[in-house]
């Protein structure tokens, strides 16, 4: 039957064409960006911890590689900064985005999965600290993160969680991983909650990344200092070497 064939054929285009779309879009890389090196998978165990300045391991990375993340956004203004000199450099990061900016800005969560980048949770919003915090209640403001990200997303986000301060508990971690999401601290971070300049404070990151030779960083993509250094960082990696993992859950 030629019209239930073609009716077929249309369904199997169609399908096509929301599966294409559904593929965050390739940027247009020049042959001097630095582009992202490799996609790395991360396992979800029940103690999968990542970050050397608050757990006993990190990721597998090789020497020279270099994992960006990005806290507390989204916030109009640096935050696009921000995304528009990664999708200058091809390079693809993980924003731990905080529920109620998310909410806020839901443009602009959705322009950062839009992007290839990796969205994770933050908590709602960021308690100092959940170590003073009843369980409960800390432990709903992480799933109310989720919950509001996801929201703003319009899809689900990797189940990657890390912690405003770092101030993990044994019963949030126990929590956390019962429900096999993988929880990140940081190896070096750019001491950007403090206010600087940005030669400053890209000569800082750029000492302590040196000094590990790789590593998880932590930046702040709602810092304006932040913003206006990450293209002298990202050049000083491509020439020193540097190469960039993309983390996704497996």
């Amino acid at each position: 039957m030629p019209g239930k064939n073609l009716n077929l054929r249309h369904s199997g285009l169609l399908a096509l064409f929301t599966a294409l779309l559904a593929v965050p879009p390739a940027f247009a890389c020049g042959p001097e960006a630095l582009g992202t090196h490799r996609v790395m998978a991360v396992g979800m165990e029940r103690t999968a911890r990542f970050g050397t300045k608050s757990y006993e391991r990190t990721l597998p990375l090789g020497p020279k590689e270099v994992v960006l993340t990005f806290d507390d956004g989204p916030l109009p203004g640096p935050t696009d900064a921000v995304l528009d000199v990664l999708r200058k450099e091809c390079v693809r990061a993980t924003f731990f985005l905080i529920g109620r900016n998310a909410a806020a800005n839901p443009g602009h969560v959705r322009r950062i999965a839009a992007d290839g980048h990796t969205l994770a949770n933050h908590s709602m919003t960021h308690p100092w600290t959940m170590r003073q915090m009843a369980h409960d209640a800390a432990w709903k403001n992480i799933l109310d993160g989720q919950t509001a990200i996801e929201a703003a997303a319009g899809r689900s986000i990797a189940p990657f969680f890390r912690f405003p301060g770092f101030a993990d508990t044994p019963a949030l971690l126990e929590a956390l991983g019962n429900r096999r999401i993988a929880v990140f601290g940081t190896d070096l971070w750019a001491s950007d909650w403090n206010v600087m300049r940005a030669e400053t404070q890209l000569a800082l990151v750029l000492g302590r990344l040196r000094k590990a030779n790789g590593g998880i960083i932590l930046f702040h993509d709602t810092k304006r200092q932040t913003a206006e250094m990450l293209p002298g960082f990202l050049a000083a990696l491509r020439k020193e070497g540097f190469r960039v993992v993309h983390i996704v859950p497996k």
